[in-house]
């Protein structure tokens, strides 16, 4: 791992821009944003209309909460193409969302869309600490999803040389990573568990292999599963977002220098956090739903996006960009048991506490009768099997303690639970539907 205090990271001026700087730039592109939108898009002419605002209301950028939110919903309801702004032609690739509820959703992409897409993915790279020339393992998965393409476009455009292995085959993953000897590996955290199960397993050392710079993203994960990495690879571990509505990776991305929250690239993308509830606008500071505006997108401009994911804003420090917190949890992803408000990230955090437990659990959700009942499954680390049932017990006296529910803690062998080849599983929802 080299060491933070001598990495020296480039940057492009505009990311200490000063705030009246990037304020005057925001306006002027959001304003051809919104205005490219309503002239070039039904859905969001009706959207306007209907909410009695058009382009020429917004005046300051405090003016776009005058609009209307997007949600995954106009995407689907325009299936496939009706949120693009430009002729078919135009489009040069397309992407979707895996669709697991309903209809994909669908984004496109010009040409130019690509350039700057592969242009924040590279400044999200600089920021984790990687430089030209280094090799970046691409353990996305290509594809449809954004993660694959978005990664390696992202590392070619920094001059990185890429292995473009994409998702699964975890035994080959550590084979290549032993034989090639990659810088930086681009995977979600989840999966980079896999592999470190897939070390150990054939007898290798995480902590002697190449891998300097882990940039991981695509779910939510906390600071504790952070450590565990950091500590298993010897590697600096940085948190990069995006979201193929948005444009895919490379929304924001933490600096390797401070780890303190994800810079958003506001020259870009423009971000609100709302009253997941009531859609007020809240200040920064305050946490809530995370909203994003594209600013330079041109295929399919996206106006007020609700993205679900629960954060809140935060001045800039490496950057004088603003920061995200790391993402805490979906509104989506919200459990509620008993009347009681629970995300996975709770979870995690208490278990990876206990050293006797991997990170490696699902959590059960069903209901006997009128009562929610859940239960939480997790691995005992092999190095630690004889504590693990005390471990559980604790776990669920501390799930008690800090959330307020009764929940049953199942101590399985390790590689008890199925492992994920992407974005894991973490919650299995048994409950009947009402």
């Amino acid at each position: 791992m080299f060491p933070i205090s001598t990495y020296k990271p480039l940057t492009d001026a505009i990311e200490h821009a000063s705030r009246d700087e990037l304020a005057a730039l925001q306006l002027k592109r959001l304003q051809g944003t919104l205005r490219h939108a309503y002239e070039n898009v039904p859905a969001y002419r009706t959207k306007f209309d209907a909410a009695g605002v058009h382009p020429d209301d917004c005046k300051t950028l405090a003016e776009l909460a005058k609009f209307p939110f997007t949600t995954k919903a106009d995407l689907r309801d325009n299936y496939p193409f009706g949120m693009f702004a430009v002729p078919r032609e135009r489009i040069a690739r397309i992407h979707a969302s895996s669709g697991t509820t309903g209809k994909p959703t669908v984004v496109g992409y010009t040409a130019n869309d690509i350039q700057t897409w592969a242009d924040v993915v590279a400044r999200s790279l600089r920021a984790s600490g990687v430089k030209p020339g280094m090799i970046v393992h691409v353990a996305y998965g290509y594809g449809l999803f954004t993660g694959g393409l978005g990664a390696h476009y992202g590392a070619e455009k920094l001059g990185c040389t890429v292995i473009p292995i994409s998702g699964g085959m975890t035994e080959r993953q550590v084979q290549l990573i032993t034989d090639f000897r990659p810088d930086v590996i681009m995977v979600t955290p989840s999966y980079m568990l896999a592999i470190l199960d897939e070390f150990r397993k054939v007898g290798l050392d995480p902590r002697a292999s190449s891998l300097q710079i882990g940039v991981f993203g695509a779910e939510p994960w906390t600071n504790a599963m952070r450590q565990e990495i950091e500590t298993a690879f010897d590697m600096h571990a940085v948190d990069i977002y995006g979201l193929s509505e948005v444009i895919g990776p490379g929304v924001a991305n933490e600096c390797v220098e401070t780890k303190d929250g994800l810079h958003i690239w506001e020259d870009h993308f423009y971000p609100e956090i709302i009253d997941p509830d009531t859609g007020a606008v809240l200040p920064d500071g305050e946490q809530g739903e995370l909203v994003f505006t594209s600013l330079t997108k041109e295929a399919m401009p996206i106006i007020r996006y609700r993205t679900r994911d629960l954060t809140r804003l935060l001045p800039g420090t490496a950057r004088s960009m603003r920061r995200m917190e790391k993402v805490t949890g979906r509104s989506d992803d919200m459990m509620i048991v008993r009347g009681v408000n629970v995300f996975p990230t709770q979870i995690e955090e208490m278990l990876l506490a206990l050293p006797a437990l991997s990170a490696h659990y699902q959590i059960v959700l069903t209901r006997e009768g009128r009562m929610d009942e859940m239960e939480v499954k997790v691995e005992a680390r092999i190095d630690h099997s004889d504590a693990a049932n005390a471990a559980a017990k604790q776990l669920a006296r501390q799930i008690k303690d800090k959330i307020g529910i009764t929940a049953w803690v199942n101590v399985l062998p390790p590689d008890g639970i199925e492992r994920s080849q992407g974005k894991a599983k973490r919650i299995i929802d048994k409950r009947p539907r009402a």
